[in-house]
C-alpha cells in the first residue's frame, strides 16, 4: 500500500491518494467523495474505470467519476421530502429543481477521514450534519473496500442517525472493460424482470414496467450500442422489493477483452447509465477521451424518489437502525 497527497480542496484541505494491491487488482482511493480513482487487473491492458489524472479535473469535470453517491443516491423529485408528519425543502441541484445524489454538496463531493488501512483494504468515514442539504439527522457513515482473492472489488457501506432521516448509498464508477472509446460492443445482463419508466427529467412515473419485449430486457446478455442507439438508459432495474442477502445481480462482458465483471449486491435496485451525455473536455487516464458512452455506471441501490412512491423500496433509517449495503465487483479475464 502507499500514501500520497493528491491535490488540495478550494479551501486548502489536502485530498490524499491511498493504492491497495490485493486478488489480483490495484486500486487506487482518493478521500474526496471515496472515489475509486483507478482500478486495474493483472494482465488486463488499461483501466477498468474512468477516472482523472489530475485532481482538479475531478472539481471541474467529473460526473461522479468513481464517487460514494449519498446521502441519497439518485433523485428525488421537487427536492421535497416528508418524513414523520415533517416536510423538509432539500437542495435542488439537478436542473434547478430536484435533488441528485444528495444535493450540491453531497458525499460525493467532500473529503472524508480515513479509518483504517491495510494492504488490501481502506476504511474512510465521513458525517452528514443534520440541515446538511436540507437532510434531517447526523449521519454517520463508514465504508469498507477489500481487494479479495479472485479479483474482487468488495465494498461494505454502513450508516447509522440520531434522527429519522433517509439513506441510500451508491458506488459510481463507470466501467469499460476494454480498449474502445465507447462501451456499445459490451454484453449486459440484469436480473431484472421490471424497470422504472420515467419523464422527460428523469423522474420515475411511479410505473413499474416489464422489461419483456423492450430495449430494457437484458436478462440475458444483449449488446449496449443497439438498446443506446434507440435512447438514454439512465434508468433503474428493479431487483427486488426489499433488501436481500448478497446475490448476482448483473454482468458486464467485453468480447474484444475477454473481460468480464459480475455483480453482486444486498440492493434492491440497480441504476443502469449508459454514459450517453458524457463529453469531458480533458482526457482521463492513459489518455483516454472520455465522450458519450465511453463508460457504463451500474450503481446498486434504493429504487430512485422513493419518498414519493409509498409502493418502492424505501430509505428511512431511524435511530438505533444500522443501514447495511454489501456489493461486490468481480472481474475475470478470459483464458486465450
Amino acid at each position: 500500500m502507499s500514501a500520497e497527497v493528491f491535490g488540495l480542496m478550494p479551501d486548502g484541505t489536502p485530498v490524499r491518494r491511498y493504492t491497495l494491491r490485493g486478488g489480483g487488482l490495484t486500486a487506487q482511493y482518493l478521500t474526496y467523495g471515496a472515489v475509486l480513482q483507478d482500478l486495474r487487473l493483472e494482465g488486463h491492458e488499461g483501466p477498468l474505470v474512468l477516472g482523472f489524472e489530475a485532481f482538479d479535473d475531478y472539481l471541474a469535470h467529473s460526473r461522479y467519476f468513481g464517487a460514494t453517491a449519498g446521502r441519497y443516491a439518485n433523485r428525488i423529485r421537487g427536492g421535497h421530502l416528508e418524513l414523520d408528519g415533517a416536510t423538509f425543502q432539500l437542495d435542488t441541484n439537478y436542473l434547478g429543481r430536484h435533488t441528485l445524489h444528495g444535493g450540491a454538496a453531497g458525499i460525493g463531493k467532500r473529503v472524508w477521514e480515513l479509518k483504517d488501512l491495510t494492504a488490501d483494504s481502506i476504511t474512510l468515514g465521513i458525517r452528514a450534519a443534520d440541515g446538511e442539504m436540507g437532510f434531517p439527522g447526523n449521519l454517520e457513515i463508514l465504508q469498507t473496500v477489500r481487494l479479495a482473492g479472485g479479483g474482487v472489488l468488495d465494498i461494505t457501506l454502513q450508516a447509522r442517525t440520531d434522527a429519522p432521516t433517509l439513506c441510500n448509498l451508491a458506488h459510481h464508477s463507470y466501467f469499460n472493460l476494454g480498449t474502445s472509446e465507447t462501451i456499445d460492443g459490451h454484453l449486459l445482463e440484469v436480473a431484472a424482470e421490471a424497470y422504472l419508466p420515467v419523464d422527460a427529467e428523469m423522474i420515475p412515473t411511479g410505473e413499474r414496467a416489464s422489461v419483456a419485449g423492450t430495449r430494457f430486457d437484458f436478462r440475458a446478455p444483449a449488446a449496449l450500442g443497439p438498446a443506446c442507439a434507440q435512447g438514454l438508459i439512465d434508468h433503474n432495474f428493479c431487483l427486488s422489493d426489499g433488501r436481500a442477502a448478497l446475490r448476482r445481480v448483473a454482468a458486464l462482458r467485453c468480447p474484444d477483452s475477454g473481460l468480464s465483471m459480475e455483480v453482486r449486491s444486498t440492493e434492491p435496485g440497480l441504476q443502469v447509465y449508459d454514459g450517453s451525455a458524457l463529453d469531458v473536455p480533458v482526457p482521463g487516464l492513459g489518455g483516454r477521451r472520455m465522450g458519450p458512452r465511453s463508460g457504463v455506471a451500474l450503481e446498486p441501490q434504493v429504487w430512485p424518489d422513493a419518498p414519493h412512491h409509498p409502493d418502492f423500496p424505501q430509505a428511512v433509517l431511524r435511530p438505533g437502525e444500522t443501514y447495511s449495503q454489501h456489493t461486490q465487483f468481480i472481474f475475470r479475464k478470459d483464458s486465450r
